[in-house]
């Protein structure tokens, strides 16, 4: 059966689709969907409401399951809930990535300024609150990224960092053009070209996610401080 380029929140995925290209769901309107079009890709479930078709040649790929079946406990698409993780909106985490969790606060745009990162590691965690002096909140949002990848010392793993800045995911992983902190955009690209396998997740600020929200104290905690 063939599968398609499709779009599911912010992210490409490849979805299994029938001959005339219509994504193939379950009776609960879950599709398979597969981050490469590789020999193995591992396999998840997306719900087909939040695929969007992006239109182009269809493949053959030879997918494999996910740890514990496909549509496992972290299948592709599902958000809300608590896990272990203590936050929600886990969309399409794999089994062992690492999570980046990030937040940039300015007091007045621009002003002061500072960042929170939660890294989460199996029973590994990370905090860092750190305050960047003047500056907006795009280049908090920005440098919050890029010192919560700092912290990532195998890059060869997984890697997942969640943001509620539309602005981060946009420069990115989707290709929009920096018009201003060219520089920084520029750096922080470089470095996400070094990891094996990295993915950005929106999640939605102020909205009760544990470590979103746990981000956000650490940064506005560092303009507080000063320090």
């Amino acid at each position: 059966m063939p599968w398609s380029r499709h779009r599911l929140r912010d992210a490409d995925v490849w979805a299994r689709v029938d001959d005339a290209g219509r994504p193939v769901a379950d009776a609960e309107g879950r599709v398979d969907v597969v981050y490469k079009a590789a020999p193995g890709a591992k396999l998840y479930r997306a719900a087909a409401r939040n695929l969007t078709p992006l239109g182009g040649p269809t493949v053959e790929i030879d997918a494999a399951p996910a740890e514990g079946g496909a549509g496992g406990k972290r299948g592709a698409g599902k958000s809300g809930g608590r896990g272990k993780s203590g936050g929600g909106a886990l969309t399409a985490v794999p089994d062992g990535a690492i999570q980046v969790w990030t937040d940039g606060a300015c007091s007045g745009n621009p002003g002061p300024a500072g960042i929170g990162v939660v890294l989460l590691d199996g029973g590994r965690r990370e905090e860092l609150s750190e305050y960047l002096g003047e500056g907006t909140n795009n280049i908090a949002e920005l440098t919050a990224i890029e010192r919560g990848l700092e912290l990532v010392t195998d890059l060869a793993r997984p890697v997942v960092v969640f943001t509620d800045s539309s602005y981060a995911i946009g420069l990115l992983s989707m290709g929009w053009k920096a018009k201003a902190n060219a520089d920084l955009v520029a750096r922080i690209r470089a470095t996400c070209r070094r990891f094996a396998d990295l993915r950005f997740v929106k999640v939605a600020g102020h909205a009760g996610i544990e470590l979103n929200e746990r981000t956000d104290a650490l940064a506005t905690d560092a303009v507080r401080r000063r320090a």
